[in-house]
């Protein structure tokens, strides 16, 4: 299989001037592990800042605006919904994020909600990091997506 990017041994960003519009979606995950002290700052509301998993959210959903932006080849989207999803999983000692980008485009946001689970984790990791250096962000991975020539694709669990 060839990488689309990559063209006589270049890096390129793909030409999609005549792919059709087609709806698109994607959905990925993101995981960050806490240790005693970061949970017990969580669970007080965070280290003065605010609360963490609020900041996250509205982080994923910049971030995910701004994918084209930090990710080289990427082509600027007109996104149509961007959800992203924090949640403690206390039990666990863990925070999940989930994110669900949405675009009629010509290429997928499979990126787009990838950077947005990334960096929620990072800001996670920033807001909680004053109560502990130990946090982990773990499994950034895609679990679905839908629309174009590709079609449908899920992750197995």
């Amino acid at each position: 299989m060839d990488l689309t990017h990559f063209q006589d041994g270049q890096p390129r960003m793909v030409d999609v001037t005549e792919k059709p519009e087609t709806f698109r979606t994607a959905t990925a995950e993101a995981f960050v592990e806490l240790t005693e002290e970061a949970l017990s700052a969580l669970e007080k509301g965070g280290v003065g800042k605010g609360d963490p998993l609020v900041v996250a959210q509205l982080a994923g959903i910049l971030a995910a605006k701004k994918t084209a932006d930090l990710i080289p080849l990427c082509h600027p989207l007109p996104l149509t919904g961007v959800e992203v999803r924090v949640e403690l999983l206390k039990e666990e000692k863990r925070v999940r994020i989930e994110a669900t980008v949405k675009t009629k485009a010509e290429t997928g946001v499979e990126m787009e909600a990838m950077t947005a689970c990334a960096v929620a984790a990072l800001t996670v990791y920033d807001m909680l990091k004053a109560a502990s250096k130990g946090l982990v962000v773990s499994q950034v991975r895609l679990l679905h997506k839908a629309g174009g020539k590709s079609g449908e694709w899920r992750r197995e669990q």
